[in-house]
């Protein structure tokens, strides 16, 4: 059995690895196609600062440039592409046992279907575990290079932005004149604090602000009051406030947040438990951030369980028409794979997040374990 299930296995590890390379490919060489002009500027701009514009050194920059955008965004679209890929690779393995009647051979030694389907499912487990260790580990460290377009292709600088005005969880509002994303400091900071109605009653300002610890040491910072003139300004060292440079370029980059590490959104959660006064901000806010974390587990939860649902339209005991069950597999394969990642991001009503996300997995469990069942070998 151990030659069978190393068979099986290399099999099915070979398919996964076709098709990512097939998905990979056609992805970067469509948006390449579409976008080599950006590309090309950006590599001239860099060329151009270097000081030496020439047209080799331009071609070769704009691969550079084309290499340096897409390899962090394979990792990104690894975790995203795993559960079809598991599913379509089982398809084709399958298909080739079948095709060339190992599988009668396998039954014929008294090997049952279920058993040749191990092999496919230890693997899946495994790419899972991959999966985890990739968003866990590795997509955190280069998250700021997930942020960036075409144009800002071949930099790896988050560069520096003003701050628009951004209220806080103690309801203070934020502004900055500069914010490097990079190094997590504010210049030219103001900050308004307001009463119950939204007046302010106090403005701080700082030159600078340096994040430590849960809160921004300000330099030179001043509060003013609004509401009585003839205080005195006093001086203030610091501020405490969900509005972390993480939280800053969560607002700032779109699906920043995705790929932080399971740690980083805890903290993020213990920080709006200390400072978060208002019930229903604090429950929308810890609910985004456990949906984004709990989110992950449900979803690879679904992808094996697509996969499981998916394996009895291939694995069967004599060669039939497959065209024809992947045509039967293909709609409740897609639904099975959508239901994980809708599931996954979308809240459902009354039911925690730490929980709701796991619906359709537990919808997809009673159904992938019927399918197992029905197998007939």
């Amino acid at each position: 059995m151990r030659l069978l299930d190393r068979y099986i296995a290399r099999q099915y590890l070979i398919n996964v690895i076709v098709l990512f390379v097939l998905l990979f490919g056609f992805v970067v060489t469509i948006d390449v196609s579409l976008n080599i002009d950006r590309f090309s500027r950006a590599a001239t701009s860099i060329a151009e600062e270097a000081g030496d514009a020439s047209k080799g050194r331009v071609w070769l920059l704009t691969a550079f440039v084309i290499a340096d955008l897409w390899w962090p965004r394979l990792l990104q679209l690894f975790n995203f592409l795993l559960g079809l890929v598991m599913t379509g690779a089982m398809g084709f393995t399958v298909s080739q046992l079948v095709r060339h009647r190992e599988v009668v051979a396998a039954l014929a030694g008294g090997v049952s279907l279920h058993r040749l389907a191990a092999p496919i499912l230890a693997i899946a487990v495994a790419l899972t575990g991959l999966q985890a260790i990739n968003q866990e580990f590795v997509l955190p460290q280069i998250a700021p290079l997930l942020t960036r377009d075409q144009g800002k292709a071949g930099r790896h600088e988050l560069g520096v932005a003003t701050v628009p005005l951004t209220p806080d969880q103690l309801g203070r509002v934020w502004f900055a004149d500069r914010f490097d994303a990079d190094s997590g400091v504010m210049t030219g900071v103001l900050v308004w604090e307001r009463d119950e109605r939204g007046l302010a009653t106090r403005r701080i300002t700082a030159e600078r602000a340096i994040w430590n610890d849960g809160g921004w040491d300000l330099e030179e910072g001043i509060a003013e009051s609004r509401t009585d003139a003839a205080t005195e300004p006093d001086p203030i060292a610091r501020l405490d406030t969900n509005l972390d440079p993480t939280e800053l370029r969560l607002r700032r980059y779109s699906g920043y947040g995705q790929n932080l590490s399971w740690r980083r959104i805890g903290q993020m959660i213990r920080v709006l438990d200390t400072i978060e006064t208002d019930p229903v901000k604090h429950r929308e806010s810890t609910e985004r951030l456990e949906r984004i974390r709990w989110g992950r587990v449900g979803a690879a939860a679904a992808n094996l369980l697509g996969l499981t649902i998916a394996i009895p339209f291939f694995l069967t005991r004599l060669p039939t028409n497959l065209l024809t069950r992947s045509l039967k597999c293909a709609p409740l394969a897609i639904l099975t794979l959508m239901g994980g990642v809708i599931g996954s991001s979308v809240p459902v009503p009354g039911v925690p997040a730490a929980i709701g996300v796991f619906v359709p997995a537990v919808i997809m469990l009673p159904i992938a374990a019927a399918m197992l069942t029905s197998l007939r070998t």
